[in-house]
């Protein structure tokens, strides 16, 4: 979106919350884009956490960039070019990670990470003309389409491509749970490639398994009953939508007291248990970081900010 853009604020009644809807007009070629404006994030201090910041970094750091990184906290360390990272023997790349730890002075049993850029494969520029249809498509089958514009940022965005595990399309839903929400996939037809189909079947899974799996989880572990509309909650939606109810579940239950809030997604970026492993870790950083990558290009470009409940245009 490299055109001159303004964008003004509509606040959206759903059935269960209200959403900020952002509308960004370009004024090169007069088209007009919708989206959600992910301010949350930053209103409870999610961008502040290590996490987000590693994700924004890795998102937007080419492939030829790794970064270097601690595991347990993605506190970045430093970086290096991946040609040379990769020209090492796994003897030279020990001797290279011994180096930093001691370098920093951190712990000697630090485990450290070197994380190659992908700003390639995370084209947040391409996703923002879908998003209003998935945003519109969502809400008429009332579900927050907050889910839409997360999952369209992470999952395979701008392109179809197949997982490693053989989910596909857009939302990245794998072959049974597609038929199950009601779309042809055989030999011969593949709906999950149809980008309405496949936002409409992102939006029942959600509506049927995710978000009443998350609530049942949740008073099952601890007698946790959110509103639905809080940001950590659509965080472990998203985790369920990622790694399965079953997964997120058996992971609960290792938790040695109830938790809930900011608090309970962190305990979850730091444990592991049966299949939830650092994929399934990280699905929830990288979805904070793609919705404030998203925020920062709209106002990286704009010129004024339009409030519909002000008078008056806020400079950029």
């Amino acid at each position: 979106m490299k055109e001159r853009i303004l964008y003004f604020l509509l606040l959206l009644n759903l059935n269960s919350t209200a959403q900020n809807i952002i509308d960004v007009y370009c004024f090169d070629d007069s088209c007009i884009h919708q989206m959600i404006d992910p301010e949350m994030l930053v209103v409870e201090r999610w961008d502040t956490l290590a996490q987000s910041k590693f994700w924004k970094t890795i998102i937007t750091t080419t492939k030829d960039t790794c970064v270097i990184n601690i595991a347990s906290t993605r506190q970045i360390l430093d970086y290096i070019y991946k040609d040379k990272w990769f020209e090492q023997t796994e003897k030279e790349k020990k001797a290279f990670k011994d180096s930093v730890i001691d370098y920093y002075c951190l712990d000697t049993n630090t485990r450290l990470y070197i994380t190659t850029g992908k700003k390639e494969f995370y084209q947040i520029e391409q996703v923002i003309p879908s998003l209003e249809t998935a945003i519109n498509i969502f809400q008429e089958n009332n579900v927050d389409p907050w889910f839409a514009q997360s999952i369209l940022l992470i999952e395979s965005p701008a392109q179809l491509k197949y997982s490693s595990v053989g989910a596909f399309g857009p939302f990245q839903i794998m072959k049974r749970v597609a038929r199950d929400m009601g779309l042809t996939v055989n030999k011969y037809v593949d709906e999950r490639k149809d980008f309405n189909k496949s936002a409409f079947a992102a939006s029942e899974l959600l509506k049927k398994i995710c978000i009443p799996q998350a609530y049942k989880i949740l008073c099952k572990v601890g007698d946790i009953e959110p509103i639905g509309d809080e940001l950590w909650f659509k965080l472990l939606v998203l985790h369920i939508y990622h790694a399965g109810a079953r997964n997120i579940e058996s992971l609960l239950n290792q938790l040695e007291q109830p938790l809930q809030g900011m608090e309970l997604i962190k305990w979850m970026w730091s444990n592991e248990y049966g299949n939830f492993k650092n994929s399934s870790q990280n699905y929830s950083q990288i979805a904070i970081a793609a919705m404030l990558t998203l925020k920062d290009i709209v106002l990286s470009d704009c010129e004024y900010i339009f409030n519909c409940n002000r008078t008056n245009p806020i400079e950029n």
